[in-house]
């Protein structure tokens, strides 16, 4: 990164939080750059770390010469993260009836919340129709599209899918 060594640029930023990794780097997940399209960025996540090459290993790929940013993780932003991704789910032909939401986050997410991962849910509850039933489970990332259509590898994230039965 910057042509220096992946984890030295980690443990820069982590401080004494760096003794913590890989662990602790999921405080500080990696952002890449999607240049090609509209799309968000997608984010990566630390896996393992390699004191020898001094090199990180991410949970998808990360292409070379790629433009990467280090994110930080924030509680507040995580929940209005989950509660984003309710506002955009496609309810085109939904009406008033029974309806389910598959609910899939990141495990990541789950261990920097901590106590707080009830929130991420009841932000996302707040924007289901009334009634409407969340069934989910935590994942070592998703697969899912992007704004383009384009489905990618995503870390750190909450992916929502909502179901409905036409009247």
């Amino acid at each position: 990164m910057d042509n220096q060594p992946a984890l030295e640029v980690y443990k820069k930023y982590l401080g004494e939080r760096a003794e913590g990794l890989p662990a602790t780097g999921l405080l500080l997940p990696l952002a890449i750059r999607n240049e090609n399209d509209d799309d968000h960025d997608t984010v990566r996540t630390i896996l393992a770390v390699d004191e020898q090459k001094q090199s990180i290993i991410f949970a998808g790929d990360i292409p070379e010469g790629s433009h990467v940013k280090l994110m930080r993780a924030n509680f507040d932003r995580l929940v209005d993260g989950a509660a984003e991704a309710a506002e955009q789910l496609d309810m085109t032909g939904y009406e008033n009836g029974p309806a389910i939401c598959l609910a899939i986050s990141c495990v990541g997410r789950r261990l920097v919340l901590g106590p707080r991962v009830e929130e991420e849910l009841e932000a996302v509850k707040e924007v289901l129709p009334a009634g409407a039933g969340v069934i989910g489970y935590y994942s070592y990332g998703e697969i899912s599209p992007l704004a383009s259509g384009r489905c990618d590898l995503h870390n750190q994230t909450m992916t929502l899918t909502l179901i409905w039965e036409q009247a």
